[in-house]
């Protein structure tokens, strides 16, 4: 890790939701996705990161939401870096306390965030509050209470879906091909034999399954095992097993993406969010 970054991150045991607190100087990673519901805030400093088609400014105070699955990567764009803090909401835990708030009232579908980047103060109280006990020891209730108090601040900034199959709006061949990546992202998959599966020539499958998910599939491919390797480093897997399993060539080529896309080392990851010793 270089001098002018620095990571905490640690995950709470109850909840699976992971907190983290970062400082960045510069380029801070590339663009990638979570398997979770991202919600944080800047703490200091200017952060700029890209998501939904556009660029982001956040500025000390203001939270930012983000999706599972969506990309967005993030910089530094002055000399004095940005300081934020984030929680990693697991999406059955939060379905679970929300179904809990709605009762049978609960809207049906899938939780999403009407924005991107949100200025209000009460909401960004609650995250801190969030942050703040989940990064300590602390009482069970205190830590309860401070995620029902997050979780009532957020209401009003969740929109419901209803849960598709497959986006209509999107190209079959695209989507076919996301189907055969998603089912055999652990093998060493051909642009050929994707394209084949898809039902094109690979040259229009790139095409359209840039456009469609805003990366081309080798990269989509990445984030794929990039995503899983985080579930398994969590369960206690070594980064040489999690290579292993996701098709890696070796302990260090998980480690050159996984740095990019996250900041940190495969081991660093595991000793902070599994409770096994590192080995």
């Amino acid at each position: 890790m270089a001098d002018d970054h620095w990571i905490q991150l640690q995950q709470d045991a109850d909840t699976g939701i992971e907190t983290l607190r970062a400082h960045f100087e510069g380029h801070a990673y590339d663009l990638h996705w979570h398997d979770a519901y991202l919600v944080g805030y800047t703490e200091q400093g200017l952060q700029q990161f890209h998501c939904r088609g556009q660029r982001h400014l956040s500025t000390p105070g203001q939270v930012f939401l983000l999706e599972p699955g969506e990309l967005h990567d993030g910089q530094a764009p002055e000399a004095e870096g940005f300081t934020y803090s984030m929680l990693y909401l697991d999406p059955q835990w939060l379905a679970r306390e929300l179904q809990g708030l709605h009762g049978e009232a609960r809207p049906l579908g899938e939780p999403g965030f009407a924005r991107t980047l949100v200025d209000q103060a009460e909401l960004h109280r609650a995250v801190a509050w969030a942050h703040e006990v989940l990064s300590r020891p602390e009482l069970r209730i205190v830590r309860q209470s401070a995620l029902d108090a997050l979780l009532l601040r957020l209401l009003p900034h969740l929109q419901w879906r209803a849960p598709q199959a497959g986006d209509p709006r999107l190209p079959q061949v695209a989507l076919r091909a996301r189907d055969f990546l998603q089912a055999h992202h652990h093998e060493d998959i051909g642009l050929e034999e994707l394209a084949q599966a898809a039902g094109v020539d690979r040259f229009r499958l790139t095409r359209a399954f840039k456009a469609a998910f805003g990366l081309a599939p080798h990269a989509y491919l990445v984030q794929l095992r990039l995503s899983r390797a985080r579930r398994l480093l969590a369960d206690g897997l070594s980064p040489a097993e999690t290579a292993a399993a996701l098709g890696f060539a070796d302990q260090s080529h998980l480690g050159r993406w996984f740095r990019r896309a996250y900041g940190l080392t495969p081991a660093a990851y595991r000793a902070r969010c599994s409770n096994l010793p590192d080995r």
